[in-house]
């Protein structure tokens, strides 16, 4: 299925209906498998031990299967997460943006499964895995 927004578009669609994290969830690609996004890495991001706190890497992923989703089916915002599972890897450099790349692993009528694999910017490990399934509304 061809992808239904620009990269431009879904950040503005992003923006749109997420205002309260405006500028910090960045679409750098989108395509017909999935997404590639940056998480912007500030203070409210960190934990005691100079990493990247595990509740930011999660929002870093659900917000990719969230963007990966909606490439394919369009604006339906009301699509939610179902299911999720997150492996925690390695330690986030605390100075350094995150990156997801999401892959769409299928995309129904009711439901998207997608898989996340999250790094520190500049490094080829990843620091965390993660499947997120998505509840796709009735048209």
């Amino acid at each position: 299925m061809p992808v239904q927004f620009t990269v431009d578009e879904m950040n503005a669609f992003l923006d749109e209906i997420f205002p309260q994290i405006k500028g910090q969830f960045i679409v750098e690609q989108l395509d017909d498998t999935g997404t590639v996004m940056r998480l912007r890495i500030n203070d409210t991001h960190l934990r005691p031990g100079g990493t990247v706190s595990g509740p930011s890497m999660f929002a870093l992923a659900d917000v990719a299967a969230y963007v990966a989703t909606m490439g394919q089916i369009g604006k339906q915002a009301l699509a939610v997460t179902t299911g999720c599972s997150i492996d925690f890897m390695r330690k986030p450099e605390a100075g350094k943006d995150l990156i997801a790349k999401a892959t769409l692993l299928k995309i129904g009528k009711a439901l998207s499964v997608t898989d996340i694999l999250l790094y520190s910017e500049g490094k080829s490990d990843p620091v965390a895995r993660s499947t997120m399934t998505y509840s796709i509304p009735p048209r």
